[in-house]
This record gives C-alpha cells, structure tokens and sequence, in this order.
C-alpha cells in the first residue's frame, strides 16, 4: 500500500480533513462528487491509497483498480443512470490531469459523444 502524501488534496478528502461529499465508500475507495461537475453525475471515485496515475495503481494493487470500478458501477446505479455511464481516467499532464492521485471520473445523466475531447 502507498504512503498517503502531505500535500495531496484527495489524502487529505480520504483522511477527512477537506470536506467532501462522499457518495461511496469500500475498505479500499472513496467516491464523492466532484466540485465541477460536467454532467448531471459527476463522481471521483479515489483509493484510499496514494497512486499518482492509473497504471500505478494496477501495478501495485491491482484489486483496489477492479473495486474502483466496482464502486464507479454502484455509484451509477445509486445515482440513477443505470448503464448509461463513461468511466474516465486522465494519466499526466497532456490529457488533463491535474490532481496526481488516481481518481476513476464518472460520468453519467446526459448524452455523450464519440469522440471524445
């Protein structure tokens, strides 16, 4: 399991000292809306554990990346969109992301086109 880093925003939401509003949550994951939604169901869903990027986290606990997807699904189904949903991840800069803790976005609630971006 990875250290959970200082100055990581989603750390500090997993250890509950940044506010959030959680959705979700495993023995493994943390899912909480996100602050900037891009459809009507925006979700992070986050390890507990501190991964910069999504294959970071499939190599060092390839179990907790299939309970972020687990908890992606629930968070869908509880939210209403059933199976109509895009799971995203960004990895580094170039595709947009900004926060380097792994994080699964998921989208659902509105019409999606392809492709993407």
């Amino acid at each position: 399991m990875s250290t959970p880093q200082a100055d990581c925003i989603f750390c500090k939401i997993v250890a509950g000292e940044i506010p959030a509003t959680v959705v979700h949550e495993s023995p493994t994951v943390v899912a909480f809306r996100d602050l900037t939604p891009q459809a009507p169901t925006h979700v992070l869903v986050v390890p507990r554990s501190h991964y910069a990027n999504a294959a970071e986290l499939s190599a060092g606990e390839p179990a907790t990346m299939a309970d972020l997807v687990d908890a992606a699904a629930a968070v869908a189904r509880d939210d209403g969109v059933g199976e109509d949903y895009r799971l995203v991840f960004n990895t580094g800069t170039g595709a947009g992301q900004t926060v380097f803790h792994t994080h699964l976005h998921v989208l659902g609630g509105r019409p999606f086109t392809w492709p993407p971006g």
